[in-house]
């Protein structure tokens, strides 16, 4: 299996720094953007660009974490019991502008169970969509409004996103990799 390293952490950084200045952007108010992450790397993320945030500009959107694995179309049909994680959405959505977080956009498949867990928890009046990677091959019609980089990729290579706290580093890797996977 090779892999080639396609961001550095030094690049990561700067990434997670220019999506929290592109969060807060659009808003008079900093605090009214509703910050999801995705289990699982997106979480990590999503805490990470809300430590900038509290750090460099001195405020604290409120922050969630989402686990779609029952909202997702596969999850029934994969042969293994899904590993379930928690969701913690701790303020009402109905009527907030939600940015959900996450590692790679690829089929649009995850990011489309994320839209739909997210109504069963209020009606979010925007819903967008961040990622580090984008890596192309979608399924669905689904783009990102915040993307770290976009990676065109073969079927047969898969983007990692690594993150300090599960992984060790912050980096990004394209992996050539002999089975395909379709989330």
């Amino acid at each position: 299996m090779e892999q080639a390293k396609i961001m550095t952490e030094e690049d990561v950084k700067r990434t997670y720094l220019r999506f929290a200045h592109q969060f807060l952007e659009p808003y008079d108010d900093p605090t009214e953007p509703v910050v999801i992450g995705m289990q699982t790397r997106g979480v990590y993320m999503g805490k990470r660009i809300i430590k900038i945030i509290e750090e460099k500009l001195d405020t604290s959107p409120d922050f969630g974490v989402l686990d779609v694995t029952f909202y997702r179309d596969d999850y029934r049909t994969k042969l293994k019991m899904p590993e379930v994680k928690i969701t913690d959405i701790p303020v009402d959505l109905y009527n907030r502008d939600v940015i959900l977080v996450d590692d790679v956009l690829f089929t649009g498949r995850t990011v489309r169970a994320a839209m739909d867990a997210l109504m069963a928890y209020g009606r979010p009046r925007s819903i967008k969509f961040c990622c580090m990677i984008d890596r192309g091959h979608r399924e669905l019609p689904v783009i990102a409004d915040y993307v770290g980089m976009t990676v065109p990729t073969h079927a047969k290579e898969e983007v990692q996103v690594k993150v300090k706290e599960l992984d060790g580093e912050d980096a990004v890797y394209l992996i050539e990799s002999p089975e395909v996977n379709n989330e």
